[in-house]
């Protein structure tokens, strides 16, 4: 099922208040789409916020200042980047209203834009706060990526994962303890229609020494109300067991792929499950590194647990099965986003393939493809500038030399010193 004639809408109504200037790019290889041909030395122009043409041969503008013209020869130009599993969780995001402009510029590049990521889907914060951060950005006061938010997700009963109680408790966050599913499923109707871009529910929540499963009327009642408000749910799964109630469920998304070691291999006949339902899923397979290391695995323990991971993936994306880019990264603090593109190569994804899953998959999934995820006349000017060519190396995806908000440089890299 796709959840999308109101989240479209929504969106559209959010741009950055202040009009982008004119901008040019040009001598860029450009990858209009995972499915065209790059275009070579092709330049892309662009005025108050959406691309004029893109192509090449294209005459500049006389009036352009120099300023507004970057140089990308030798470097590659496509549609803006989206990581669909963030968190806007970490101390630089909190507090939100109290923090200034340049402070919150300043995080937002670190964490996200400095990747290249002009969307983020926020799937577990504080509702309240996400909204502060995204009226900030839109109104042009602070520059970041567009922001789709779950705000707070949804639990088994007393089910708050073990690994974050410490964490929310330090900062005084309380996430919402719902007593019976008609409490759940009315939360769901009251944060969308505060502000929620979708919904999120944990299907397994790891506890101190097992995994609690969310009842399935509840997660069905989850489920049905936000579909019932055109919403995409999103499902944490765990284990098998977590995949089995998302899919019983009508979740649209997994937020991972499962991380219980004793799972092995995805059945065949799960990912025939999860194809018929029209699944996505988002992999986040730095995570199961990251872990593993935290938790003080040996090399080769680790090496085995991130395996685990990319042969999951493995076996959905081999089958068609629809992928969308996610580090789950405010949870994790590993930024740098190469591990996470050589994991999904080492899957067997291709740079196509590895491209829709960071931008015409997520546009797609979430109605937003009319505007944005591909580069087009009349499209939103979304765009990251890549050094090198991420074709040939996949790692490229995350060297990033400029990103483009709406017509607006929200990123740029420093200089090089010549040596």
């Amino acid at each position: 099922m796709r959840i999308v004639t109101l989240l479209a809408a929504a969106i559209l109504c959010a741009g950055p208040g202040a009009r982008a200037a004119d901008l040019v790019l040009t001598h860029a290889r450009i990858y209009a789409s995972p499915t065209a041909k790059p275009i070579e030395d092709g330049t892309i122009l662009i005025h108050d916020g959406k691309i004029v043409s893109a192509g090449k041969s294209i005459q500049i503008p006389k009036n352009i200042p120099a300023d507004d013209i970057l140089d990308c020869k030798g470097q590659t130009v496509t549609a803006g980047l989206w990581n669909s599993h963030v968190h806007l969780l970490p101390v630089q995001f909190l507090h939100a209203d109290e923090k200034s402009a340049p402070e919150l510029t300043k995080a937002f590049q670190e964490m996200l834009t400095r990747w290249g990521f002009t969307t983020v889907f926020d799937i577990a914060s504080t509702l309240a706060n996400a909204e502060t951060l995204r009226n900030r950005i839109n109104t042009g006061e602070v520059r970041g990526p567009n922001i789709l938010t779950v705000g707070e997700p949804f639990f088994p009963p007393h089910g708050v994962p073990v690994y974050v109680q410490g964490y929310l408790a330090q900062q005084h966050i309380t996430l919402p303890d719902d007593a019976t599913t008609a409490e759940a499923a009315a939360r769901a109707q009251k944060q969308i229609e505060a502000g929620a871009d979708g919904v999120k529910i944990f299907a397994g929540s790891i506890q101190e020494d097992t995994v609690l499963m969310m009842p399935l009327d509840r997660a069905k009642a989850i489920v049905n109300e936000a579909h019932r408000l055109h919403r995409p749910v999103f499902a944490h799964p765990t284990n098998l067991a977590g995949v089995n109630l998302a899919l019983d469920s009508g979740v649209d998304i997994l937020a991972h792929v499962t991380s219980d070691s004793h799972d092995g291999p995805w059945p065949s006949a799960l990912v025939q499950r999860m194809l018929s339902a029209h699944m996505a899923l988002i992999p986040t397979l730095t995570l199961f590194d990251v872990e593993a290391k935290k938790g003080g695995a040996t090399p080769e323990a680790a090496a085995k647990f991130a395996d685990q991971a990319v042969a999951r993936l493995r076996a959905y994306a081999s089958a068609g099965g629809e992928i969308l880019f996610g580090t789950d990264v405010g949870y994790i603090y590993q930024f740098d986003t190469t591990e996470e593109y050589a994991l999904m190569q080492h899957a067997g994804m291709s740079f196509p393939q590895i491209l829709a899953s960071l931008t015409t998959s997520p546009a797609r999934r979430f109605g937003l493809s009319a505007h944005t995820g591909s580069i087009a006349p009349k499209m939103d000017a979304d765009l990251v500038v890549l050094e090198g060519d991420p074709a040939a190396d996949i790692t490229a995806f995350a060297r990033v030399r400029c990103t483009i908000r709406n017509g607006t440089v929200i990123y740029r890299a420093p200089e090089k010193t010549k040596q």
